[in-house]
């Protein structure tokens, strides 16, 4: 189903140079049109002593800050909006599940080109002009459905608006109105062929060509478990509300190798998420974006917190994204060692006598965390395979992984289903205070006034050669606020350290001392950025790299 030369649109057709000229150019005016008309951005460029000007050239780029969802909700609801409300003719916003909603509004051109965006990457994905399309994203706030909706018509295909639930009369539509294509999350699609099953029919023997897939997260596990059981080509689709919606980058279906990235709207980086800096192509890091044609609300630089590396162009000329394999704030850190729901995912699904649904459970035996899977049975699954698989699974994430966990295969449809973004997680772990034990005795005026906290490192990186470890985001805590610490570095003559657990003296405006695990020993740093002010998880606060003294 190759694309044929014909049907590309003139982004598409650009040579490598003429790109990289185009998006410098809209890059300025982005910068431009950021600076002068949202004050956020105004005072964030002089704050780093940089101007729009100052970008002559796509690695300038990285001297400008960075953009967070905590600035987002800092200025909620339209502090980052760059126009006059007139021209705005949309809004949307995320659930805002863990604080205020971020609110992205759009003008008449940004619906045009998020449209077009959608449309490329529906054709990139197999669809063509006259294809019904089912988007079964959820409608309204949410950018999914409508994104779907708006990009399928400019195609000029036919839209079924089915959005989320209702999965009985879903499979109905899908039956009866025999739509080539589907738009849906993965973990919904899952749901979608439980109910094709238990209602007996057979999902490939349905019309469904191509699903478009995104809004969360997914393997190759998952792709071959859709492909294979409903007889279709499964691609991936990416967007975030924040920078415009589904339709930023799209995986191709003659190689359904990664994402290309439209780079002629969006401009992508790869930043370590420990310290920020700007890694090459080829390696992996935190997904970073800056708008390059947004009018309503210009985002410079914004931490999407996926992760992912970037790679050269096949199907087009655009570089290609690999599939987001987690989230840096979904990683789950289990006595040191880093998790991502989707290493699991992997395992599950390729495990005999298990379905592809499951949920991660975190609890805390006494002063360790603790991790269950629960998966679900199939229907045709013996005692013994059951038990098989329950041990299969445990082995594969000690022998994977590196950590032990505990296993409960469940009966078949007891776990909750998705009808959008599928919550992995369920953490039952109680909140741990974290004062000083020698401490209690103090009045509370006392203990706000030294705040001595403990340290908990998540992410640790180390190379023997030259004896480094490298503190990754950092996670500190009192009765009030957790935060995070995005780099802090020691150096040991005693050799690579593997775990550490430190007390953190905190006094505003002056440098940090905290002292290792090794009591002889101590590191320094100094603040260098201001404190966020919004709720967690988006505090952070970022730190020099540490000089050692004795």
């Amino acid at each position: 189903m190759a694309d044929a030369t014909e049907l590309l649109d003139s982004g598409e057709r650009l040579a490598p140079e003429e790109l990289r000229a185009l998006q410098l150019e809209r890059l300025r005016t982005s910068l431009r049109h950021a600076y002068d008309n949202v004050p956020f951005y105004r005072d964030s460029f002089d704050k780093a002593g940089v101007r729009p000007d100052d970008c002559r050239s796509l690695a300038d780029l990285a001297h400008f800050p960075f953009t967070t969802k905590a600035d987002l909700r800092e200025n909620y609801p339209y502090g980052m909006f760059a126009v006059p409300q007139d021209r705005i003719r949309r809004i949307h916003a995320s659930s805002g599940t863990t604080g205020r909603p971020t609110v992205v509004g759009y003008t008449d051109g940004d619906l045009s080109v998020w449209a077009d965006m959608v449309a490329r990457s529906i054709r990139a994905a197999g669809g063509r002009p006259g294809d019904k399309v089912h988007v079964a994203y959820g409608y309204g706030l949410f950018t999914g459905g409508l994104g779907a909706h708006y990009g399928a018509e400019r195609l000029g295909c036919t839209v079924i608006p089915a959005s989320g639930g209702m999965t009985a009369r879903q499979v109905q539509l899908i039956q009866d109105l025999r739509p080539e294509i589907i738009m849906v999350t993965p973990s919904y699609m899952l749901t979608l062929l439980d109910e094709f099953e238990r209602q007996g029919v057979d999902p490939r023997g349905t019309s469904l060509r191509v699903g478009i897939f995104g809004a969360e997260p997914w393997t190759e596990q998952m792709r071959r478990e859709i492909e294979e059981r409903f007889a279709i080509d499964a691609v991936d689709i990416y967007g975030l509300s924040e920078v415009m919606g589904p339709g930023v980058a799209q995986e191709c279906v003659e190689t359904k190798d990664g994402l290309h990235v439209w780079e002629d709207h969006f401009y992508p980086e790869i930043v370590d998420p420990i310290t920020g800096e700007v890694l090459p192509d080829g390696e992996e890091g935190e997904l970073v974006f800056t708008s390059l044609t947004k009018e309503a609300m210009p985002v410079i630089r914004y931490r999407t917190r996926d992760l992912t590396r970037l790679l050269p162009g096949t199907a087009r000329v655009f570089r290609r994204m690999e599939k987001i394999t987690g989230r840096s704030d979904d990683m789950v850190i289990l006595r040191g060692v880093n998790l991502f729901p989707t290493q699991i995912e992997e395992i599950v699904l390729r495990t005999p006598g298990v379905a592809p649904h499951f949920q991660l459970r975190l609890t805390r035996e006494g002063q360790l965390d603790a991790l269950t899977v629960r998966a679900e049975a199939r229907p045709d699954a013996s005692p013994e395979t059951r038990d098989a698989a329950a041990q299969a699974i445990a082995a594969a994430v000690k022998d994977g992984i590196g950590v032990s966990v505990a296993v409960e295969i469940v009966e078949p449809e007891s776990l909750e289903r998705s009808v959008g973004k599928i919550r992995r997680i369920q953490d039952l772990r109680p909140a741990r205070a974290c004062w000083d034990r020698s401490r209690r005795g103090q009045s509370s005026a006392n203990r706000s006034r030294s705040s001595r906290l403990r340290i908990f490192p998540l992410a640790l990186r180390g190379s023997p050669s030259t004896n480094t470890t490298r503190f990754g985001a950092l996670k500190w805590a009192s009765f009030s606020r957790a935060w995070s610490i995005s780099s802090v570095s020691l150096t040991s003559p005693r050799g690579t350290t593997t775990a550490v657990t430190a007390s953190i003296q905190r006094s505003s405006g002056r440098p940090i001392t905290a002292t290792s695990a090794t009591p002889s020993w101590v590191y320094r740093a100094s603040s260098t950025s201001r404190e966020a002010t919004s709720t967690p998880p988006e505090l952070m606060t970022s730190f020099t790299r540490s000089t050692i003294v004795k």
